[in-house]
């Protein structure tokens, strides 16, 4: 049932919204952040800059996008959702063409005041689009081939568009995305387990590629495979990274070294600390506890996220709310996976804690998008 089919005179309206807006989450996203911040000072040795402070005005401009985000009735951004997408997918042909080159990727723009990362939008903007395309799909041709085909396609568009740049990690987190948002919307599970069927050949198929003319992976990414194998037989060179973190995990123990005691980060044992592998840090000083506190904080997200869905009765604010948590989930998950040995280093940084401005602020977007359809659900 769409939102204009919904009687509006139950709807907030004005700036009674406020009291309507989903503020367990607003607190949990903050007290998050608040961890980020405590992190960020720890790692630049008990100063302020060069990346906490940047980080807390992101965080502030974010919050303020949120709010304002959330304001707007959620029939307006169903409206805009293919245009958002499209908007997105434009972006990241720029990239191709005038983006900037930072550590061999090309996958930034540079806007003068801060540099745009446009696939971090596109994760957001695809599940906009797909809600739009299952909340107009009659729900008796969800399954049917040529309606499953079109979202399909509009996946492994942005897909196959950061794989270039190349980036891996959000390939995946775009390709999981869409797949999940699929999946809530009712897709029929025998899509999914081909899916997966050839997904597993297609392992066998990059596996058997290696050192060959048609080579499906550039020879870093293979690198970070064979760390992940077995991270010990190049502890010095292409496992060094995941071997310095399981040290961090490890001496940490059940409650930490200490705030600004972690020894892997201040002597700069561990690499890209205020970014991917700052989830180590955190549980070097804090240990068990602090890690566990802050996998809780970002699960009662999701939690409140699947209520608020589960409540709505407009279907593309609830697979919007559905897939922004499912998404969320995805980010600080793979990212945990991939710092404790779990999974491969994929370069997916931990939402809300590692420093990085398109990723806070495109997701607080996203958040606002939550908000709007919380604030906007028919009551």
């Amino acid at each position: 049932m769409s939102y204009l089919e919904h009687n509006t005179k139950f709807v907030p309206t004005g700036l009674s919204k406020i009291w309507y807006l989903n503020w367990p989450v607003i607190m949990l996203l903050m007290a998050i952040a608040g961890f980020g911040f405590l992190m960020l000072y720890s790692v630049a040795g008990g100063s302020g800059t060069p990346w906490m402070e940047p980080q807390m005005k992101r965080f502030a401009l974010g919050m303020v996008l949120m709010i304002a985000v959330a304001m707007v009735p959620i029939w307006f951004w169903r409206n805009m959702a293919f245009v958002a997408f499209g908007g997105s997918l434009l972006l990241l042909v720029g990239v191709e063409f005038f983006g900037e080159i930072r550590q061999g990727a090309q996958r930034w723009i540079n806007l003068g005041f801060m540099r745009l990362q446009p696939s971090e939008l596109t994760k957001i903007t695809l599940v906009m689009f797909l809600a739009a395309y299952y909340d107009w799909l009659p729900n008796n041709r969800t399954s049917h081939p040529l309606w499953v085909a079109l979202p399909v396609l509009f996946i492994l568009a942005p897909v196959a568009l950061v794989l270039n740049q190349p980036d891996l990690g959000t390939s995946l987190l775009l390709l999981m995305g869409g797949a999940t948002v699929m999946f809530l919307a009712g897709v029929h599970w025998a899509y999914f387990a081909t899916v997966i069927g050839a997904g597993v050949g297609a392992i066998v198929a990059v596996f058997q590629s290696r050192g060959t003319s048609w080579q499906m992976l550039k020879d870093y990414q293979f690198r970070r495979i064979d760390t992940f194998l077995d991270p010990a037989n190049d502890p010095l060179n292409a496992g060094y990274h995941i071997t310095q973190a399981k040290i961090a995990l490890g001496s940490g123990g059940w409650t930490g070294r200490g705030y600004m005691q972690g020894t892997q980060s201040r002597l700069n044992f561990l690499p890209e600390k205020h970014t991917d592998f700052i989830f180590t840090t955190l549980a070097e000083e804090f240990g068990f506890v602090g890690a566990f506190t802050l996998l809780t904080l970002y699960l009662l997200v999701v939690l409140f996220c699947i209520v608020s869905a589960l409540g709505n009765r407009d279907r593309f604010a609830s697979l919007l709310t559905l897939g922004i948590a499912m998404t969320f989930f995805l980010f600080f998950s793979v990212n945990m996976a991939m710092v404790t040995g779990l999974a491969p280093v994929v370069g997916v940084p931990l939402p809300l804690v590692s420093y990085g401005g398109s990723a806070m602020l495109v997701l607080l977007v996203a958040f606002g998008l939550v908000q709007s359809a919380h604030v906007h659900r028919p009551r």
